[in-house]
């Protein structure tokens, strides 16, 4: 089977399964999808939708965060880990939206690129979340699922696992898609269990099961 034609059936498959997969990190402005999602790295969402609820009763806005001395942003944000660099990434991405953008997130992927702290994964997000245009979010699920099914060969870099889906899912699939493999990585392909390949609705199309059948014979 070609990688575009179980990515179709891959894409239809999840859909059935998880209708309304969305961002799993709650926000309603698209500069608090920035803060989350670079508090998000190396923790849980759940603990980021905790967290920042403490940061935005303190500064309630861009230009509040933006005035904000980090070490004051660090003492609220320490809990989601790596304290100390995460919030010297969100004091200087919100005094360059403040001071560059008039307070608001660019739209363009490459102006997102050259915000502090932000890499592809979260352009992406914030490109195909907040903005509706195509995206592919490569996170830790989507590279784990799309090695295991067989979208990608034994790749573990993002951009280039990135690249590679960009090839074979439709554009305006991608971004949906990414949040459900997200749901699927969480609850049935798991990481850190034994996956739950007896009740996966791909178990038929994935090349990592069908590997596991063939060492069984």
């Amino acid at each position: 089977m070609r990688k575009k034609e179980r990515a179709a059936i891959v894409i239809e498959r999840l859909k059935k399964e998880y209708p309304d997969a969305d961002c799993t990190l709650d926000y309603n402005e698209a500069w608090k999808l920035l803060v989350s999602v670079r508090l998000a790295a190396q923790c849980t969402d759940e603990r980021v939708n905790v967290i920042v609820k403490d940061l935005y009763a303190k500064y309630p806005g861009v230009n509040e965060l933006a005035e904000a001395e980090p070490e004051d942003i660090e003492a609220i944000v320490r809990p989601c880990g790596l304290g100390r660099s995460k919030a010297r990434d969100i004091s200087k991405c919100m005094r360059m939206l403040r001071d560059e953008y008039n307070g608001k997130v660019p739209e363009d992927f490459d102006e997102l690129l050259k915000l502090p702290g932000v890499g592809r994964k979260s352009a992406n997000l914030i490109v195909g979340d907040v903005f509706g245009k195509p995206a592919i979010v490569t996170d830790t699920h989507c590279i784990r699922l799309c090695n295991r099914i067989g979208l990608v060969d034994n790749e573990k870099n993002p951009k280039k696992v990135e690249m590679a889906l960009w090839k074979i899912i439709p554009p305006e699939e991608g971004n949906n898609f990414c949040h459900r493999l997200v749901f699927h990585g969480r609850e049935v392909c798991t990481a850190r269990t034994t996956p739950h390949c007896e009740r996966c609705c791909l178990q038929d199309v994935c090349k990592e099961y069908a590997n596991i059948v063939k060492k069984k014979k």
